[in-house]
C-alpha cells in the first residue's frame, strides 16, 4: 500500500485547512523542511498548491521544485492544473504525477493530457457523495461512482477525498474504492486502525496530513503496521 504524506502549501508555508475552508487554517512551517523529514521514511509526497486550487492556476511550483531538488523526493501534485501550460511546467520540474480535478470533467482535455503525459491522476473530491470542484467551492450533479465510470476510460490513478472529513481527524469514511485501478484515499485519517481499514477495503494508497503534523501518527509506525 502506498503511503504519501501530504504537504499543502499556501503563501509558501505548509498549512492544513479544515474541510477545505480558507478561513480555518493552521500554519506549520517550511514545506521543504517537512519534505526532508518525511524523506527519512518515504520517497514520495503528495503536494497540494492551495492557492492554485482556489485561483485556477498553480502558484507554488517554485516550492514544489525545491521539494524535489532539496528533499530528494518524488512528488505527486495537484491544485489548479486546468491548462496545458501548467501541467507541462510541472512535468518539466520533475513532478511524477499531476492530479487534475476541475478540468478532468472536460473529457476532451483529459484525453489529450493523458495521452501526452505519463502519471496523470484525477482527483475525486466527494461532498455528500457528489463531486466537488474549484477548490471545493462548487458541486456537480454527478455521483462519485458515475464519475469513475466515465473517467476510468482515460486514467487509472485516482485520489479520492472525503471533503467533510478532510483536516478533521475524525476517522475515515468506510467505503470500497469507487474506481478500478489505483485509488488513494484522503480525508480524516487519524489512527493506525484507519490505515489498516483502508488497506483491507482495497485502497491502493493513503494520503496522511494533519495526523502527521499534530503527532497523532508517525510514518515509521504506519509503515510498520502495513
Amino acid at each position: 500500500m502506498e503511503v504519501l504524506p501530504a504537504i499543502d502549501i499556501m503563501k509558501g508555508k505548509a498549512v492544513r485547512l479544515r474541510k477545505g475552508r480558507r478561513e480555518d487554517l493552521k500554519v506549520y512551517g517550511d514545506p521543504v523542511e517537512f519534505a526532508r523529514r518525511f524523506s527519512r521514511c518515504v520517497d514520495k509526497v503528495h503536494v497540494i498548491d492551495l492557492e492554485g486550487a482556489f485561483a485556477g492556476r498553480p502558484r507554488n511550483l517554485d516550492q514544489v521544485k525545491r521539494i524535489i531538488k532539496e528533499a530528494g523526493v518524488r512528488v505527486q501534485v495537484g491544485g489548479g492544473f486546468r491548462d496545458l501550460e501548467s501541467i507541462t511546467r510541472a512535468y518539466e520540474i520533475g513532478v511524477e504525477n499531476v492530479v487534475i480535478g476541475t478540468r478532468a470533467f472536460d473529457l476532451k482535455f483529459l484525453s489529450r493530457v493523458a495521452e501526452m503525459f505519463r502519471g496523470i491522476a484525477v482527483s475525486l473530491d466527494s461532498r455528500e457523495g457528489r463531486i466537488s470542484i474549484r477548490g471545493w467551492t462548487e458541486s456537480l450533479d454527478l455521483g462519485v461512482e458515475e464519475a469513475c465510470r466515465v473517467l476510468s476510460r482515460y486514467v487509472n490513478r485516482f485520489v479520492y477525498t472525503c471533503v467533510e472529513r478532510d483536516g478533521t481527524l475524525s476517522g475515515v469514511e468506510v467505503l470500497r474504492p469507487p474506481c478500478e485501478g489505483e485509488v488513494l484515499y484522503a480525508g480524516g485519517v487519524s489512527s493506525l486502525e484507519d490505515v489498516v481499514r483502508l488497506r483491507d477495503l482495497g485502497f491502493s494508497g493513503v494520503i496522511i496530513g494533519k495526523a502527521l503534523y499534530e503527532g497523532l501518527l508517525k510514518l515509521e509506525d504506519v509503515l510498520a503496521v502495513l
